[in-house]
Order: C-alpha cells, then sequence, then structure tokens
C-alpha cells in the first residue's frame, strides 16, 4: 500500500502498460485509471500527498463502437419465429416485417398511426427525434403483411373499438415499446439468436444490409432520419468489416 500511495507519474505509466501487454482492453485500462485518479483525488484532498500522478496520465481513445448487426440469414430465422396462425402471431409477423424493411426505431415503429400508412403507394409517415416527419418505403413483402393484419387480424383485436395505433394490443389500446420488445427477445431466442440483441438490432441490420447491397450513404442517412450524416457513416465501418471477414474466409490468400 506504501508503493502505492508514493508512485510516481512513470509507475502509473508502467503499470497501465503492463495492464495493456497483458491483453487489457481500452475500455478495461480507462476504467484502471479512472480508479486510480479517484484513489489519488482523494490522496490530496487529506493532504496524504501534495500532487496527483494521473494528472498528465490521457485516457485511452475507446473509440466509437460498432452496432451490433444480424446476418441476412438471422434475420430471415426471427422473421420466420411467430405463429402466423395466431393473431397476435401475425401482428407480431407484421411487426417485424415493417421493422426490418423500413429500420424505424422501436419507438418509431409503435407510434405508428394508421393514417400514416398508405399501402398503394407503400410507404409509411414517421414522427422521428425533434419531430421530424419523413416517408419511408415498405418494400412488397411488409405491405403484403401489413394488408393481411388491417384485414385479418387488427379488427378482431380491437372488436369494435376504435383506435389510431396502427399496432394494438387484445384490449385495443396502442402496444408499447416495452411490450413488443419482450416478444422480440422470445422469437429471438426460438430462432436460435443470441436473445442479448439490443432494441435496435433490427434497424442496425437494416442499415448493414443497405451498405452492402450497395445503398447510397446519403439515401441511408434519410431513410433512418440521422440529422447528420457522420452518424450514418458507421454502418460503412461495420460493412467493411464483414467484407473483411469474408475475404479472410474465403479467398485463397485470406
Amino acid at each position: 500500500m506504501d508503493g502505492l500511495v508514493a508512485a510516481g507519474r512513470g509507475d502509473v505509466f508502467a503499470y497501465l502498460a503492463e495492464r495493456v501487454a497483458a491483453g487489457a482492453r481500452p475500455r478495461t485500462t480507462a476504467r484502471l485509471l479512472s480508479s486510480l485518479r479517484r484513489f489519488y483525488r482523494r490522496l490530496v484532498s487529506t493532504g496524504e500527498r501534495s500532487d496527483d500522478p494521473t494528472a498528465e496520465v490521457e485516457a485511452p481513445r475507446l473509440g466509437q463502437p460498432l452496432p451490433g448487426a444480424l446476418t441476412e440469414r438471422q434475420v430471415e430465422a426471427l422473421l420466420a419465429a411467430p405463429d402466423t396462425g395466431d393473431p397476435l402471431g401475425l401482428r407480431d409477423r407484421c411487426l417485424l416485417e415493417v421493422l426490418y424493411a423500413t429500420g424505424l426505431r422501436v419507438s418509431e415503429l409503435v407510434a405508428l398511426r394508421v393514417d400514416g400508412v398508405s399501402l398503394r403507394q407503400g410507404v409509411v409517415r414517421v414522427i422521428g427525434k425533434g419531430d421530424r416527419e419523413r416517408l419511408v418505403p415498405l418494400g412488397e413483402e411488409a405491405v403484403d403483411w401489413v394488408r393481411r393484419y388491417l384485414e385479418e387480424v387488427r379488427p378482431l383485436l380491437l372488436d369494435g373499438r376504435a383506435a389510431e395505433a396502427l399496432f394494438v394490443t387484445r384490449r385495443g389500446e396502442g402496444l408499447t415499446r416495452q411490450a413488443f420488445w419482450y416478444r422480440v427477445k422470445r422469437y429471438a431466442a426460438a430462432a436460435g439468436i443470441d436473445p442479448a440483441i439490443s432494441p435496435h438490432t433490427l434497424r442496425h441490420s437494416f442499415a448493414t444490409h443497405l451498405i452492402n447491397h450497395g445503398a447510397d450513404l446519403r439515401v441511408v442517412q434519410m431513410l433512418l432520419g440521422h440529422a447528420d450524416l457522420s452518424t450514418t457513416q458507421i454502418y460503412t465501418h461495420v460493412a467493411r468489416q464483414r467484407l473483411q471477414q469474408l475475404h479472410a474466409a474465403h479467398h485463397p490468400r485470406g
């Protein structure tokens, strides 16, 4: 303990370098440095030290975390997981199809209104962050599922009640974000997908798959409702990482 109390800036550098050499990740190293800073600041505040040896030690750059995304095969398995012979299963299949077809945030998905859907034009009107409105195409597959849901399931769930929300529960109320995500985790487990997926996983998958298939970055930005292109650019890193993995796995000199 005396050695730790008397340690200098060089000792702190040497300790962190040793941890990095042993395999510590940048985030772990940053946490270690943060703990040391709190320790020495307390020593300075109590008068046990006159200086803080961590004051000029910079924390490692963590970088921007890459969003998790499913493979196209995993998405197909997830979409096929609900039992469409059951009214709620068909509703959930429609929810998943729309979510993957549009890349909406889950909060935007459950907030969709019936009057915001145009099956003839194949688009949905979305109110995103900052009350910004955008039109997002559905695609033929999602249009077919929405039409089937509107004709076969929604009237059954409402049972004569009125509701503005597109997606409703058995009580005729709008579906909540939490309730939907609980069901998605169940479908992910049934499809053999890690149930620790995040509420944004299908949104990330939507963007990543578009980029992988050659979509223009600014088009993806508009579809996702990003105010700044730099927010969308992270998906080019995801796509590049995937291409590198494919090259390493399949190229004879990979």
